[in-house]
Order: structure tokens, then C-alpha cells, then sequence
């Protein structure tokens, strides 16, 4: 029986991939650090002996992924990186995936709690005075928005957010913008919040509350409360 060797064959890897990973090399060597401009079409021609096809469609898709910048009449330029501009890429395949199928948005639903009540038991001991005084001011202005559904929603939005960042980890705060966007942005929990608003209200103030008294597991089990509680306000979208 003759074996079969297919996984041994060589494959000849396209120019612009092996292009695209030279840049990306620069990149990370600190050769062409953020800001930096681009060499022309010309110069990386000459560097890495290649056609102008293959740099087109190498610089093409670092701009794809974020990390350049393409200006038609300009030189193209290195991004500034971070964690917020990285996720902030996948809003639309996050969009795409979350409508495909309807069980997705539990699953985005139970990857919040567990999120949030990790993020709130490392936020407690690390909150300052000022900290919490921006939690009541969020809390307030959200009292003084009821009724106003938009404007509601979006401060909701930026409590939870501002808990994220006593945490002081950049990837927790842009996973936490990240998640509240595609929840908030892509389904049509504005229609669901009528009636509901004084107890979103009451329970942001007993979190407030227990991270002044560094009740980290209380705090843990009231976000948790808090998370299954409004569940049901976000509910995909009707089909037309």
C-alpha cells in the first residue's frame, strides 16, 4: 500500500506574503516605529527585489489590518497600536457573527457576567475617593436621563466602562468597551429598558456602595445579580 505523502510537498508562498511578513518584522524590531513613514513602493521594491504587485498587496493588507494608515497623495504611515484599536477591528465580524446565529448572543451574554465579576473584584481594592466619585456623577446624571432612552443607555454604558478603568489593565478596559458595544450597538435593547431604569439605578448605587466598604465578594455577587437581572433587555433584533 503506497503511503501517502501529499503533507511533505513543498508550497510556494506568494511574494506578498513573504513581503508582508518582512514589514511586520520591521515593525516589530521597532525599524518603522508608530508614526514612522512608509518607504515608498519603490524603495521596498529595490530592499526585497519583488514586483510592485506584491508591495501593493502587502501594504494593502497591513492597512487591512490596522496597521498602517493609506492616504492617497501622501506617504503611508505606522499606527499607534493599542488594545482598543485592535479589538475595535472586529466590531464588524462581531456584528456579522452575532446576527448569524441567535444562540451567539448568549453566549456573549454568559462571557460578560463571568467578565464583569472578575473585573469588579479587581477593581474594589484599587478604587480611589475619586474613583467612585466618578461612579455616583455617572450614577446621577443616569437618574437625571431616564426617560431619555439614548442618553440612558450610553451612560450605563460609561459606568460600566469606568469600572474597567480602575483596573488600570488596558485589556480589560478594551474588552469591556468592546463587549458593552456589540450588546448595546448591534441589538435592540432600546425598546426593553421602559420600566426598568430605577432598578438599574438602585443596584449602580449598591455597587458603588460595596466597593467604598472593599466588599469585593459582595460587590462580585451584586454585579452578578445586577447581569442576570437585565438579561432579558437585550434581545437580537426583529427581522424584516
Amino acid at each position: 500500500m503506497s503511503k501517502d505523502h501529499s503533507d511533505d510537498r513543498i508550497v510556494r508562498r506568494k511574494l506578498s506574503d513573504q513581503v508582508l511578513e518582512r514589514l511586520q518584522d520591521l515593525m516589530a524590531r521597532g525599524e518603522l516605529p508608530p508614526g514612522a513613514p512608509m518607504p515608498s513602493e519603490r524603495d521596498l521594491m529595490e530592499r526585497f527585489g519583488v514586483g510592485r504587485p506584491a508591495v501593493r498587496e502587502a501594504l494593502q493588507h497591513l492597512h487591512t489590518m490596522g496597521l498602517i494608515t493609506i492616504s492617497h497623495g501622501e506617504r503611508s504611515r505606522v499606527n499607534e497600536l493599542s488594545a482598543g484599536s485592535v479589538l475595535s477591528r472586529v466590531d464588524d465580524v462581531a456584528r456579522m457573527l452575532l446576527s448569524s446565529e441567535p444562540s451567539h448572543l448568549e453566549h456573549l451574554k454568559e462571557a460578560r457576567r463571568m467578565f464583569e465579576c472578575g473585573m469588579i473584584r479587581t477593581a474594589v481594592p484599587l478604587a480611589t475617593p475619586a474613583d467612585l466619585d466618578d461612579l455616583r456623577q455617572l450614577v446621577d446624571r443616569q437618574r437625571d436621563a431616564i426617560g431619555t432612552a439614548d442618553a440612558f443607555v450610553s451612560l450605563d454604558m460609561d459606568f460600566h466602562n469606568r469600572i474597567a478603568q480602575i483596573t488600570g489593565n488596558p485589556i480589560l478596559i478594551a474588552t469591556s468597551q468592546s463587549m458593552l458595544r456589540w450588546l448595546f450597538q448591534y441589538h435592540g435593547v432600546l425598546l426593553h429598558w421602559s420600566g426598568n431604569e430605577d432598578v438599574t439605578i438602585r443596584e449602580h448605587e449598591r455597587l458603588v456602595a460595596l466597593m467604598q466598604d472593599r466588599d469585593a465578594d459582595a460587590a462580585v455577587e451584586a454585579m452578578r445579580a445586577h447581569l442576570d437581572r437585565s438579561e432579558g433587555l437585550y434581545t437580537l433584533p426583529v427581522q424584516e
